[in-house]
Formats: C-alpha cells, sequence, structure tokens
C-alpha cells in the first residue's frame, strides 16, 4: 500500500513546517515536498489532503494494564481488559502491557496472549515480565531469560517500591533484577529496562538513588513511575533523572500542575514520559490501610493531557509530544517509534485545531479515517 498524505505541518516530535509524507507498506518512505509530477508517478497510491492539520507520530504509551488490573478490594474489583478501540481512540500505536499487584490470577501468559491479539487486530505491542512483587513471577523461571527469549519481552515491571503493596525488596534484591534486566537487553537487543512503581510512603525514589549511587548499574536501566503523587517525589524524580534514569508521570488531573513543577525544578525533559496506565486500577486507602475508593484509568486521559500541557504548561508542542513519542522511544530503545523520519514506522496522527485525530496510521495501516475509527476489536458487534 502507497499512501501520499499533503499538506500537513509536521512535529517529527521537532517542528518541521508544511511537508508532505510517503508512506510504503510499514514504514515513511518520504517526507519532504512533493508535485503534481510526483503524484502522477504514483498510480496505484492514496492521496490524502491534509491542509490545515497537524501531523505528529503516533503516541506510545509504556504502562497499560492490557488484561486488567486491580483486585485490592476482592474479586469483584478485577479490572477488565483493554480493547483496541480504545487504545487507537486515543491517539496511542505502540503499548507496553504489564501486571501490577495481581500476579496470582493474573498471568504473563495472559499476558503476552492479549498482547499478540492487540498486534493482530493493528497496533505495536510489547510487555514487561515481572509484577509488583520481588523475587519477579516469569515464564521461564529467569528474568533475563524471558527477555532473552521472548520476543514480546523488553524489561521487568511493575516493580513496587515505597508501597504497601510491595513486597519490600532489599536493595540487593533490587540490584539483582535492574541486572538481569540489563543483562537479557544486552544478549538480545533489548532496552533491558526495569520499570518501577512508585508509592506514596516517604521513603519515595529513595531505594533508586541508593541503586544508582551503590551498585555499578547503568541509569538508563532504570524506569520509575508514578512520579506524581506529591511535590516532594517530583524533585526527587528530577535528581533521578539527572542520574540518567528514565521517570514517567501517569496522566491525570494535576499533569500539567506536574510537568511544570519538574521544568522549574531543573528536571531533564528528553528524560520524561507520560503514560496513562489505562485499565489498571486507581485506589484509594486510608490511614490504617483500608481501601476507601477504587476507579479504573482511561486510556483517552493520556492524550487529553497531552493537549492541556501543550496549551497551558508553557512547554512548546515539541517538547510536550517528546514525552509521549521520542523519549518513550528512547527509553525503551525502539528506534523506528516515536518519530517522523524515513525508515520510521508509519504510526502517525493527523490532528485538527481542535485536537481531533482526522486521520490515523498504525504501521502503514489507516486506523481512523475522517474522524471515524476504522479499526474494532474481533468481537465488536456494532455495524460497521
Amino acid at each position: 500500500m502507497v499512501i501520499l498524505i499533503r499538506g500537513a505541518e509536521v512535529f517529527a516530535p521537532e517542528p518541521l513546517g508544511v511537508c508532505d509524507i510517503l508512506v510504503e507498506g510499514s514504514r515513511i518512505a518520504y517526507l519532504g515536498e512533493t508535485d503534481s509530477h510526483t503524484v502522477a508517478q504514483l498510480p496505484d497510491s492514496t492521496v490524502i489532503d491534509a491542509t490545515g492539520l497537524t501531523a505528529v507520530p503516533g503516541f506510545i504509551d509504556p504502562h497499560v494494564h492490557i488484561i486488567g488490573g486491580g483486585g485490592e478490594g476482592g474479586y469483584a474489583t478485577r479490572t477488565p481488559e483493554i480493547d483496541v478501540a480504545d487504545i487507537i481512540r486515543a491517539g496511542v500505536t505502540t503499548v507496553v502491557g504489564c501486571l501490577g499487584t495481581d500476579s496470582i490470577t493474573r498471568s504473563h501468559r495472559g499476558l503476552i496472549a492479549k498482547a499478540r491479539g492487540l498486534e493482530e487486530e493493528g497496533i505495536t505491542t510489547f510487555v514487561y515480565t515481572g509484577s509488583y512483587q520481588l523475587p519477579a513471577r516469569t515464564v521461564t523461571g529467569s528474568v533475563a531469560d524471558d527477555i532473552v527469549l521472548i520476543d514480546k519481552v523488553i524489561g521487568a515491571g511493575e516493580i513496587a517500591i515505597s508501597e504497601r503493596r510491595s513486597f519490600q525488596p532489599t536493595i540487593e534484591e533490587l540490584a539483582d533484577v535492574v541486572s538481569q534486566c540489563h543483562v537479557g537487553g544486552l544478549l538480545s537487543g533489548k532496552a533491558g529496562v526495569t520499570h518501577f512503581h512508585t508509592g506514596s510512603h516517604p521513603t519515595r525514589l529513595s531505594p533508586l538513588h541508593r541503586l544508582l549511587d551503590d551498585y555499578p548499574i547503568a541509569p538508563p536501566a532504570v524506569y520509575a513511575t508514578h512520579i506524581t503523587r506529591d511535590v516532594e517525589l517530583i524533585a526527587e524524580a528530577v535528581g533521578l533523572a539527572a542520574k540518567g534514569a528514565y521517570v514517567d508521570m501517569t496522566a491525570g488531573t494535576s499533569t500539567v500542575e506536574s510537568v511544570k513543577a519538574f521544568a522549574e525544578f531543573g528536571g531533564s525533559l528528553d528524560r520524561l514520559t507520560l503514560s496513562s496506565d489505562a485499565n489498571g486500577s486507581l485506589p484509594k486507602f486510608d490511614a490504617h490501610g483500608r481501601l476507601t475508593e477504587l476507579t479504573v484509568a482511561d486510556q483517552s486521559t493520556l492524550f487529553e493531557q497531552v493537549w492541556a500541557c501543550a496549551d497551558t504548561s508553557g512547554l512548546s508542542l515539541s517538547q510536550v509530544l517528546s514525552f509521549v513519542t521520542s523519549n518513550t522511544a528512547d527509553a525503551l530503545k525502539l528506534p523506528r517509534k516515536g518519530r517522523i523520519r524515513p525508515g520510521s514506522d508509519a504510526d502517525l496522527l493527523f490532528v485538527d485545531e481542535e485536537h481531533s485525530v482526522q486521520h490515523g496510521f498504525a504501521m502503514g495501516r489507516p486506523t481512523i479515517s475522517g474522524g471515524e475509527l476504522l479499526v474494532r476489536s474481533t468481537f465488536d458487534q456494532r455495524p460497521r
């Protein structure tokens, strides 16, 4: 399939001005200016007029509970699996699936199967091995082996620290899992990152700071999420990023203020990413650890907060887009993702002035056209 999209203002995520984008198969073949002669040489192509639209890379969401999460309030509070349509509507073209608190009634085999199913339905997927607990639950019996031998596995996570639901790992246990991930990544050419769930306990990120200070750990192998629980945690995340680690904010109502705080504290913006925590539970506990409220994270929040940050955070659109495109691609070592350039995967969004996706592509496959969703899950029975 050859598709030529003409006349959009391109943020790749850096601003490139008005460009035409030629897609051949699953890749971007050309980026620049075309004329009528060029178009005439593409008789079997589809030409889309994107004049007045903004072209951005498809979003990468590094933290999604694709088979659901939760369960902290009992069996009836286990959250549902995600639907591919919800992912596509939110402008996301690549997801990383993870287990959270519950790696007992949910398994990595189910996680990998769901990831493969989502990819068959049209998006790119990866997963983390492990869960909140250490020693890590895995498929093969080894974190390093899972990364090397299972194509979908790119790291471990989300491993919980500073949290009542954590299994309270020692620094030595953290060093062991991060080292396993790192070596597994080296042997397989993958990211080999360890994705850490950070809780609200006053220890905050101190275990990860100790890990980098006291052990020969490669800083980019450490990737901390949920860093927006309080201002002190954001400040600690700034310090962690300064050491070379990646840090991730969970999109929510405080995202704009959190991004502003990170920037005002002098945070390295090229080490910051945003994620949705989609289909994971958002529990609240009282001082005695009793569950008081439980809601479910929505994939669409990520898309909404990206544009909210672009409009009101004081950062440029290019800077904000990097949090869900190029930065995430770098953190996860996905060289063909997160950028609009020749040779990259054709994961593209064309957005209007109202921040609505008018055209979308995932690996060159049209997912949205004229604002209408083209891809639905296998069991979606609505008329097409």
